[in-house]
């Protein structure tokens, strides 16, 4: 028999003050007419009459004939004023007996604005729309730690206006980037999260077991080959807002679980899209923000104009001394970074990696850092890339880019290969390395190649992380700063966690 919960004092309270609503309406009733959100409300003209608005209550002041509350949603905050003249004595001590903070009302009523300069509803009638049953933080503490915030993000966006923000500039990000791409002409696809092969892109990725059909499948880690699929079916330009997952790292930058964007248009080159990019980011940020000078850290980052672009190999000689084209082999280029004492961050030993995985995980340790932006990073090495098109005048290099804003990578999109022999040849070549201890390397994936044998035309993709952007456009911290619900650790007694902190406030 399990253990009932004991309550705490407040709660015993407003249980016995739901109690007493009951008895005078529904305390959770079915809907309430809304006229206006509180944005809406909060810009109209004073005089305005028969505006309904509801809420959650955030702030009370009650007195003796007037009360005044502040209620809430993610857009906005909207004074409420409500009198014993206007609303009867009956209604008025029913409010002050019975409502708390956090609770739901609904009001209607006059528009004015208050000596203060605070718009505000003069309510001529309310109704209750929900009891909390919990006391929320108090206003002046908040929530502020970290963990409580990811794990009780609900109490996170009532609390704290920061995260609010947030997580306004996420969805209107999200908005403007449809708006953007289905104006130029693109269609929205759907494709698969379970794969039987983890293929799109160079990454561990996480298996499962399929009962049905009794096979192994994988969480996909990046929607490409269907993409191009899509295109070959006849879609000249297509997008997915896709959730993938790739069992790796951990850190202020990663998840494993995350939203990205991939968009692909037939005819484009690398260097189409690279203008398409810097337009499309352009123009979104504007609509956002008003300015395209964004706070990154302590630095303002200009994303107005041209953006540079530099080669793989030249900024890796930059920072490192250590030039690609002379150590062309896994071997060479082992020894070099070595003897260079440079430790490399990767989970996988680095003698088990790939020529181009080595090269990867060199660049992101001595040079990616320095790399304030905006700058494309181009001729990435061909055994670091296998579904882009080799360069027409040197093999070793393919034609792919990636965007590095503030060190991270944004960004990254290249030249499709669509020559099915050529893809097959690599793909191989993968999936050997992954034989030999390369997790990171893909599969083999005939399924694929034998959709690119009906024939693909030029086409060049994209790939944009959605939460590494917002983290970077609103200056956070940690990628879980912006992703509403992240995947964390179980903690045994959380809750017992949770109500000792309300006990501190």
């Amino acid at each position: 028999m399990s253990k009932t919960r004991e309550l705490t004092e407040q709660e015993i309270v407003r249980r016995e003050k739901l109690k007493e609503i009951s008895k005078i309406c529904n305390p959770y009733p079915e809907r309430y007419e809304v006229t206006h959100s509180l944005k809406e409300a909060s810009n109209l003209v004073d005089g305005s009459d028969n505006i309904s608005v509801a809420g959650r209550i955030v702030f009370m002041r009650k007195m003796g004939k007037m009360s005044f509350i502040k209620i809430r949603d993610i857009e906005s905050d909207l004074q409420i004023s409500i009198k014993v003249d206007l609303v009867g004595e009956e209604k008025y001590e029913f409010f002050k007996a019975n409502f708390d903070v956090g609770d739901f009302i609904g009001a209607k009523g006059e528009i004015f604005t208050t000596h203060t300069g605070e718009k505000t509803l003069r309510a001529s009638s309310f109704e209750f729309l929900g009891k909390a049953l919990k006391p929320l933080p108090e206003k002046f503490h908040g929530l502020t730690d970290k963990e409580l915030c990811y794990r009780n993000r609900y109490l996170d966006m009532i609390i704290n206006e920061d995260t609010r923000k947030r997580f306004l500039v996420r969805m209107n990000f999200v908005k403007e980037l449809r708006k953007f791409l289905d104006n130029h002409g693109y269609y929205e696809v759907e494709t698969p999260i379970l794969n039987n092969k983890p293929s799109g892109a160079v990454a561990r990725p996480f298996k499962s077991y399929h009962n049905a059909l009794d096979m192994d499948v994988y969480l996909r880690i990046a929607p490409e080959t269907y993409m191009k699929r899509s295109v070959v079916a006849g879609i000249p330009k297509v997008y997915e807002i896709a959730r993938c997952f790739r069992n790796e790292g951990i850190d202020a930058t990663h998840l494993q679980d995350f939203t990205m964007i991939e968009a692909y248009q037939a005819y484009y080159n690398y260097e189409d899209n690279m203008k398409f990019i810097r337009e499309m980011l352009q123009t979104i940020i504007m609509n956002i923000f008003g300015t395209l000078s964004i706070q990154v850290g302590d630095k303002i980052v200009d994303l107005s104009g041209e953006w540079s672009k530099v080669s793989f190999r030249d900024i890796i000689l930059k920072y490192s001394n250590i030039d690609i084209k002379k150590y062309d082999t896994k071997e060479k280029l082992l020894n070099k970074i070595k003897e260079e004492n440079i430790e490399l961050d990767s989970e996988t030993p680095i003698e088990n990696l790939g020529y181009g995985n080595l090269i990867d995980y060199l660049y992101k340790k001595v040079a990616r850092p320095h790399m304030i932006g905006p700058v494309y990073l181009t001729e990435h090495p061909t055994s670091l890339s296998p579904l882009a098109r080799a360069n027409d005048d040197n093999k070793e290099i393919t034609d792919r880019f990636q965007l590095i804003i503030n060190g991270a990578e944004i960004v990254n999109g290249f030249s499709e290969l669509v020559d099915p022999i050529e893809q097959e040849r690599r793909l191989l070549e993968q999936a050997k390395l992954k034989a030999n201890g390369d997790e990171e390397a893909m599969d083999m994936d005939y399924d694929y190649i034998n959709a690119m044998e009906y024939g693909m035309p030029p086409i060049s993709g994209w790939g944009m992380g959605i939460d590494r952007i917002i983290q970077l456009l609103t200056n956070s911290d940690n990628i879980k700063d912006v992703v509403m619900y992240p995947i964390m650790k179980p903690i045994n007694e959380v809750n017992k966690k949770m109500e000792e902190n309300y006990e501190k406030i």
